[in-house]
């Protein structure tokens, strides 16, 4: 227990971001079903129309926080309880919050535009792109840190990165452009945010 508490104190972003969409998570299956399309779209589920026509962008936010089924819960959770500890303690907590809640928002602006472009409208709703975020940051990161973070090497980032679209693209039902538009803010806002300082050594 001590040393759980010790990660929290590490990692307490990370902690906020899967207690508050497990929480979200719990309330909207209580409350009608996750898996309701209208009782999604009262809880704040992303939807084109409703956005642009009624102005209803805070959609973009809360949609963040919504998730259709467990399995689509416990998949986001995974990925951003494994990669968001690593990238939070490597960057710092506002650099972290900054990089999920920015990230995901970017990814669901340009979910928005592909919309408009293909005008094939669904009700979304996942933290995806904020996690996709993550591993484009985390991505910025390890190259950075020459090649490795703690036990993640440059390789299986880019390896995980690879899998994760591909199986996105190859399966229906996917917010690819979130996932996308998430990837690129997250490593953007990393080359913005994270400059980590240079040792110097003293020659004798």
């Amino acid at each position: 227990m001590e040393e759980l508490r010790e990660e929290l104190k590490k990692e307490p972003m990370t902690a906020v971001m899967i207690i508050l969409n497990v929480l979200v998570f719990l309330a909207a299956e209580i409350t009608g079903g996750s898996e309701k399309i209208d009782h999604m779209l009262a809880w704040g589920a992303g939807y084109t129309p409703l956005i642009l026509e009624y102005g209803e962008w805070y959609r973009i936010i809360t949609s963040m926080f919504l998730h259709f089924g467990i399995t689509h819960l416990v998949n986001n959770m995974l990925l951003l309880f494994v990669l968001g500890g690593r990238l939070e303690r490597t960057v710092g907590k506002l650099r972290f919050a900054l990089i999920y809640l920015i990230g995901g928002i970017s990814g669901n602006i340009l979910s928005l535009a592909a919309d408009m472009k293909t005008l094939d409208f669904a009700v979304s709703a996942g933290a995806s792109g904020a996690v996709f975020a993550v591993m484009g940051a985390m991505i910025y990161v390890v190259l950075r840190k020459k090649g490795r973070v703690e036990d993640v090497t440059a390789r299986q980032m880019l390896i995980m990165a690879a899998l994760s679209l591909y199986f996105g693209l190859t399966s229906s039902g996917v917010d690819n452009a979130a996932h996308i538009g998430g990837m690129i803010s997250g490593f953007l806002l990393a080359v913005l945010l994270y400059h980590p300082r240079k040792i110097r050594t003293s020659v004798p």
